[in-house]
């Protein structure tokens, strides 16, 4: 019996996951409309998904953020962000990371969400990880988004891991290699509770504190692309050494 009742709230608290996502971005629908139009207005846009949006979801959740930070961003840089993926609040929890104006790249899966698929389309760089086609046209796009001074947020596990008992999966090449292509420090970024919080498992998730962690940066100045392969083994250990001891 206690475990059907918690289950029915973990459903409802699902629910309201979904209600919160989509209010805002319904409220607010011509403003986005209009400040997702152009990359030019782009950094409008992602203020108000960072200090309305991703504010409402989290407390709404009951969710509250810790962000310790072990290296500052500096404002009006250009970064590669990346963090380990289990949990759509770390979509949230990303931009409440940094306030310098980054484009995530995603999987198109996400585009299919009512609501929030709309606008996810409209700015971010979405990827089919079943296309090399798809993925060279990423690389592509992401380079462009660089040269006009906005970072980039890729998740390099390239996805959530099926098997929930993985701890961290491997990680893809992408986000390293544009990131010595353009000279622009790595940052990993720990996310520590958001799995506990709000798994990809249907019947799941609690209120409470969810913690990041900005890990030092990984600089890539005078790196060649066949050094991407390196500096992708270092931040994967330094987020996979974090998520343990932490754990």
């Amino acid at each position: 019996m206690q475990k059907l009742i918690k289950g029915f709230f973990q459903l409802l608290y699902r629910i309201w996951f979904y209600l919160l996502m989509a209010l805002p971005i319904i409220v607010l629908f011509p403003l986005l409309l209009i400040l997702s139009s152009s990359e030019r207005l782009y950094p409008y846009f992602f203020w108000i998904a960072r200090n309305i949006w991703a504010n409402f979801v989290l407390y709404g959740m009951f969710l509250f953020p810790r962000i310790k930070r072990e290296q500052k961003l500096e404002k009006g840089e250009s970064y590669m962000l990346i963090g380990n993926h289990t949990s759509m609040m770390d979509i949230m929890m990303m931009l409440r990371v940094s306030k310098n104006p980054f484009v995530f790249v995603g999987k198109k899966e996400l585009s299919k969400i009512p609501i929030f698929g709309f606008f996810y389309r409209r700015v971010c760089i979405l990827v089919d990880r079943s296309s090399s086609k798809s993925r060279s046209a990423v690389y592509k796009r992401a380079q462009k988004r660089l040269n006009q001074g906005v970072s980039i947020c890729i998740f390099p596990e390239g996805g959530v891991p099926d098997d929930i008992t993985v701890v961290l999966d491997s990680f893809k090449d992408g986000a390293f290699r544009l990131a010595i292509e353009h000279q622009i420090p790595v940052v990993p970024i720990v996310f520590l509770d958001n799995k506990k919080r709000f798994s990809y498992e249907f019947f799941s998730g609690s209120p409470g504190k969810t913690r990041a962690v900005v890990m030092p940066f990984i600089q890539t100045e005078n790196l060649k692309s066949s050094d991407a392969s390196e500096i992708k083994q270092e931040s994967r250990e330094l987020i996979l050494d974090k998520l343990i001891a932490e754990g």
